[in-house]
């Protein structure tokens, strides 16, 4: 396992596909074509009190791909550096957080929901949880 240096500025937002149709609109997303990975595991947040906070933590090896699928919530980034706060509020819009920043969901709109795309299956041993452990393991020269 490599140790990537990233910083907050490599996390990006991407536009995704908006298919747009008298009843509604459908917003495809294919592996690697849309985002920079193949999607392994998929998951929501959802049912969090209005300006509440999730996450908190870094990945070792997976990418995230975070969509409002619903509503509005905030995703702060944090590369043990640089700090750099992202609105998420429209289900066309994602953010790609590579492996190797810190992040967290925050402000949630009331009735939001996060959906989250990942590169790798849920692996405990991947998440990094404890902050200063972060900064230990991606000690920045």
């Amino acid at each position: 396992m490599t140790k990537n240096k990233v910083t907050v500025y490599d996390c990006s937002l991407l536009q995704l596909r908006k298919l747009k149709n008298r009843s509604g609109n459908i917003t495809p997303v294919e592996n690697s074509e849309d985002i920079p990975f193949d999607i392994n595991r998929v998951f929501y947040l959802y049912d969090i009190p209005g300006g509440e906070s999730r996450g908190a933590h870094a990945h070792k090896e997976c990418h995230q791909f975070l969509i409002a699928a619903s509503g509005a919530f905030e995703v702060l980034l944090d590369d043990g550096k640089i700090k750099r706060q992202v609105l998420l509020n429209s289900p066309n819009i994602g953010l790609h957080i590579p492996p190797g920043i810190w992040a967290s969901e925050v402000n949630f709109s009331s009735g939001s929901i996060c959906l989250v795309l990942a590169s790798h299956n849920y692996n405990e041993n991947d998440y990094i949880r404890d902050y200063n452990e972060y900064l230990t393991y991606y000690k920045n020269d």
